[in-house]
Formats: structure tokens, C-alpha cells, sequence
């Protein structure tokens, strides 16, 4: 059984049942909700209340920054309260669009490592052409135990700067793109305890399916990437991918045991 440990089920066309379904056939039975304001924060929560193999995560994405107010902070506090909500996110530095300024994307970002830290939840980070920043920011705020690099974009020094900060790398379907070798010489230096998969659904859509939009069922095929890359069989990668992801994540137990 597969993880996929960041998706987006509010941005998806098809009804959250028949997502499910369809990812279950794929032998993925367990996603992540992930949310990048307080709306969509709220709406991952509510799925993750409603859905069996659901979980969530709330937070303000960097392009929304300047909406983490005093009034949303407390409101994300709230929905971190539900055990279902397991992580703080995504939050981060996207310096590739800058769509909100970089000193409010580092003040929401310090205020998402200190939320993360104290409720003792996992830290789902953005970062795009931002990886130094992100690196020192986590280090001098005070990175909680658990911290997810979301969609690692990049080579096999970073990955390994990451590893020895003590962080999880998340791999997606960029890692199968025909043009991506760096990043599969990345995930070759990740061992399979310290990676997640996932598919960032509706987007990042893996290889032979670019330009259609995502759903949590490829992160199958981003399974048998990383397996191609580690040399090993399939059925590892499902094994110690959902361990890790169970344990970044503190999901419930019943993932490990393949049900859900």
C-alpha cells in the first residue's frame, strides 16, 4: 500500500468518493488533504472528518502570506486541534513568483515553524529557488522533530543537506519528467526511511500523463520511478515509503497494516 502524503482533493473535478476509489484500485490507501489558506485549510480538515484514509493539514501557502492575520492564525489553531489534522502547511518560500512579498513569506513561514513546534505536528514546507533561506530559517527558528520537504526539486547535494538537517524529502511526479535526472540522482541519495511520496494533485502529473490533470492514484507511477532509481522491487518501496509517511506524519496505525 502506498501514501500519498500531499494532494489537493479540493482543486480535483471528481468527487472526493470516486478519487478514493479510483486510488484504492492503485493501492494507495491512504492522502493527505493539504491546504494553502484558511477556506481551503477548513475544507481539507472537513474531508479528512468525513473520509476514511483521509488526513489533513492546514496552513497558509506563501503566495497567501499577507493573509496570515491574528484572526486566521487562531482559526488554524483550531482545526490543528483534530488529531486528523496532522501537519502544519503548506507554509514555505516560493521566490520563483514572489506573489506575495518576501519579508511577510518569511514572517508566515517563522510563524508556521513555531505553531508546528508547539502542537507538536508535522511541518509541510514549500520551497521553490528559496532552499537556503528555508534551510536557515528552519534551523534558527527552531525546526520542529518533524518537518516534510514538500515536491523536492532539488540535486543530490541538497538532498543530502536536508537529510543531515534531519528532515523528510518528498518525492512527486516531477521525478519520472524524461528531463529530470538531477532530481532523480536526488532521489537515489534519499534512503527510503527519510522519503515520502506524493502527488501535489491537481498538478505535477507524472510521466506519460503530462498535461492532464493529477490524482492521488500516480502516485503509483512516481513509486515505480523510485523504485527504478533504488534498484529495488516495488512492493520495498510501498513498505518503507508508507512507514516513513506514517511516521512523519504520526498517521494511524492502520495505514501500516494496509487498511483504510
Amino acid at each position: 500500500m502506498l501514501v500519498d502524503t500531499h494532494c489537493h482533493l479540493y482543486l480535483l473535478d471528481e468527487g472526493v468518493e470516486g478519487v478514493l476509489a479510483r486510488a484504492r484500485e492503485a493501492g494507495v490507501g491512504h492522502l493527505v488533504d493539504v491546504g494553502i489558506d484558511l477556506e481551503t485549510s477548513r475544507r481539507a480538515a472537513a474531508n479528512a472528518a468525513r473520509f476514511e484514509g483521509v488526513s489533513a493539514s492546514a496552513g497558509v501557502h506563501p503566495h497567501e502570506a499577507e493573509s496570515l492575520t491574528p484572526a486566521t492564525l487562531e482559526a488554524l489553531r483550531g482545526l490543528l486541534a483534530d488529531e486528523r489534522v496532522v501537519a502544519v502547511g503548506e507554509t514555505g518560500l516560493d521566490y520563483y513568483r514572489d506573489n506575495a512579498p518576501r519579508e511577510a513569506q518569511r514572517a508566515a513561514f517563522a510563524t508556521h515553524v513555531r505553531l508546528a513546534r508547539e502542537l507538536d505536528k508535522a511541518l509541510v514546507v514549500h520551497c521553490r529557488d528559496a532552499f537556503d533561506d528555508v534551510l536557515a530559517m528552519l534551523d534558527g527558528e527552531g525546526a520542529p522533530n518533524r518537518v516534510v520537504l514538500h515536491c523536492f526539486s532539488g540535486d543530490a547535494a541538497m538532498a543530502r543537506r536536508a537529510l543531515d538537517a534531519g528532515h523528510y524529502v518528498s518525492f512527486a511526479g516531477t521525478v519520472t519528467f524524461k528531463n529530470a535526472p538531477r532530481l532523480r540522482e536526488a532521489c537515489a541519495a534519499v534512503p527510503l526511511d527519510r522519503m515520502v511520496l506524493e502527488t501535489d494533485s491537481p498538478f505535477l502529473t507524472p510521466h506519460p500523463f503530462r498535461g492532464r490533470p493529477n490524482s492521488p492514484d500516480r502516485v503509483a507511477i512516481t513509486a515505480e520511478t523510485v523504485a527504478a532509481v533504488h534498484g529495488v522491487e516495488l512492493s520495498r518501496v510501498a513498505e518503507e515509503t508508507t512507514a516513513t509517511a506514517t511516521r512523519a506524519f504520526r498517521l494511524p496505525p492502520r495505514v501500516q497494516r494496509g487498511a483504510g
